[in-house]
């Protein structure tokens, strides 16, 4: 044993040497990075041109975390994960917001558009999570799919959305908070001079952001419990929402439904996508979950479809209690109460509110330091924050990280700034996914001929195409039509072509999507419409922030992953490998 354990030493986890952060041999000296910069062209085509598997994945990137996390969920933790993480932050942040600003009472018809899009979403979602059980999350699904460029890609998309989304609860939790003390949303604010959007300082944000990502590194299971408990409360105030704003109902403040037209509504429905997003932090649980075949489906389509019922619901009982242009933009509910004669009400409010946004921050640590561990994993970013804690089973230094950069964005940036580039993002990944579970049905290496890949390829960028055609008229002609004379048959014959002309290679072996090609396509065309329905600004932003991460990819993930697909790199030792290798040698005897 004693020989063991001299061989295949064990490292303590608190640890911070150069090896963790850089152990692939491109970065072992100046000399090796140079001549890795060198032969950029060569990495970066095989990277765009190699694909993982389903068995890496599963297999020998989870040895990168060297401790593995633990099996503690079941369907009944992900359905409440599913109301924690999503319910809270769309609902009490932007439905005012948007009410007022775009939708006016048709605020209901954003909610269901965007809501039939997250389902399609889900559905892609809950077949790759039951086929391919990992912490990663779309990111992995991509990798298999799609590439490690286009899965860069989405897992820059998806950091930028975990740092962003947790940034703006957690402003709008400060909002509340004031509210619920009786004073103006800003007030527990410091107020600067400088630039509008960046002078409210908010070290209140910064404290709730820590304190949740403290419990989460403290315990999956744990946080479950938490978790049950918030939600049931937070359930019982939307309850109290929905009663309470029916009975102070006036059908009159209904008038005008529609006073910015469709676009305004549609435009709404690109921002308050964001209240659906926090779905995908389910399928990062799928590593934790006993029985993933069973509880993932039950756990994520159970909770959305009901939480999209909840949201039109209390986005129509806002409505009708209050004229959009009263709708106050921060704290839209308690004040709703406070002008019908409910001060007392607005407390209630507040609370729930406060319960929902925890709620919301906390599964999101939990998901996003999931997403963070299997990204490092790869190597894309240092593998140091893949290492889970070997007695509490979590990923501590990707909660941490991810948890530094929110509180600073947390601190500086208003809400009406971060919401717009976080829809770009989480729009952008969803439609990836659509691409990706199409590509996985009808194409599988070694299997499908070169002409069925050609005319897969050609009918799927006839989809996309069809759709950002869509989007850009829609954008540039509101009330034109002709048009979409062109752009949406374009749009039903790729998907009729990849019906009719390229076969399945892949039927799911427990749950898929209905209805493929279909269900995806649509979900593809919608994603790429919502996108086309914000403003110019998001986009500048969001194209700033991906040259950025292509930069980034090209100076170092293309040569860390390079060097950890074809074995270049210094191997974790694992405490599992320890004991494989101890009962080894006791089962061979001396």
């Amino acid at each position: 044993m004693g020989e063991s354990a001299d061989e295949f030493p064990t490292r303590s986890y608190w640890r911070c040497s150069k090896e963790d952060f850089f152990p692939e041999k491109s970065f072992e000296s100046w000399a090796a990075y140079r001549a890795a910069l060198s032969q950029t062209h060569h990495r970066f085509k095989d990277r765009l041109l190699g694909r993982s598997s389903d068995a890496t994945e599963l297999g020998e990137l989870r040895k990168q975390s060297e401790n593995e996390m633990k099996r503690c969920l079941n369907w009944w933790d992900l359905t409440w994960f599913g109301f924690g993480s999503v319910i809270g932050a769309g609902i009490f942040v932007l439905t005012g917001q948007e009410a007022h600003n775009h939708a006016g009472p048709a605020i209901i018809l954003s909610y269901i558009a965007s809501g039939i899009s997250a389902m399609l979403s889900v559905f892609c979602y809950t077949e790759f999570s039951v086929e391919i059980p990992v912490a990663g999350g779309s990111f992995a699904y991509l990798r298999v799919e799609l590439g490690d460029l286009a899965a860069f890609i989405a897992a820059a998309n998806m950091i930028l959305e975990s740092i962003v989304g947790s940034a703006a609860v957690a402003r709008s939790w400060t909002s509340y908070l004031a509210t619920l003390l009786n004073r103006p949303p800003n007030s527990l604010t410091i107020h600067t001079h400088l630039a509008e959007g960046f002078n409210f300082l908010d070290p209140i944000a910064v404290i709730v952001l820590a304190v949740t990502a403290t419990i989460a590194m403290s315990s999956t299971k744990r946080t479950s419990y938490f978790n049950w408990v918030a939600s049931a409360v937070h359930v019982v105030v939307i309850v109290f929402v929905m009663i309470g704003g029916f009975a102070h109902a006036n059908t009159s403040n209904l008038k005008p439904f529609l006073p910015h037209g469709v676009q305004g509504v549609f435009q709404a429905a690109a921002i308050v996508y964001f209240a659906y997003g926090g779905f995908d932090n389910i399928a990062t649980m799928a590593e934790e979950t006993r029985n993933p075949s069973r509880d993932i489906p039950l756990g994520l389509l159970g909770s959305m479809s009901i939480i999209t019922v909840i949201y039109c619901l209390m986005a129509l009982s806002l409505s009708m209690m209050q004229k959009y242009t009263d709708i106050d933009t921060h704290a839209a509910y308690s004040l709703a109460f406070k002008s019908v004669g409910w001060t007392w009400a607005q407390y209630i409010v507040a609370l729930g509110a406060l319960k929902g946004m925890t709620t919301v921050l906390l599964v999101g640590a939990l998901g996003q330091a999931r997403y963070t561990t299997h990204i490092a994993r790869s190597h894309i970013i240092p593998p140091f924050f893949a290492l889970v804690h070997p007695k509490t089973g979590t990923p501590i230094y990707a909660t941490i990280l991810i948890t530094f950069f929110a509180a600073c964005i947390a601190f500086f940036s208003s809400l009406d700034i971060l919401a717009p580039i976080l829809s770009v993002s989480t729009l952008f990944i969803f439609m990836m996914m659509a691409t990706a579970l199409l590509v996985r049905r009808y194409y599988m290496r070694g299997v499908s001929s070169r002409s069925h890949l050609v005319r897969l390829s050609s009918f799927l960028l006839l989809i996309i195409a069809s759709s950002v055609g869509t989007s850009a008229y829609w954008g540039l002609r509101p009330h034109g039509w002709i048009g979409y004379l062109i752009t949406v048959p374009l749009w039903i014959v790729g998907t009729l072509g990849i019906q009719w002309f390229v076969p399945q290679c892949r039927t799911p072996k427990v749950w898929g999507v209905p209805l493929v090609p279909w269900l995806p396509s649509l979900s593809i065309a919608i994603n790429l419409f919502l996108m086309g329905s914000l403003g110019a600004q998001a986009f500048i932003r969001f194209g700033i922030c991906t040259l950025i991460m292509l930069l980034y990819f090209v100076l170092f993930g293309v040569h860390a992953t390079y060097d950890m697909a074809h074995g270049q790199y210094e191997k974790p030792t694992s405490v599992e490998a320890v004991k494989n290798e101890d009962g080894k040698k006791l089962a061979e005897g001396p």
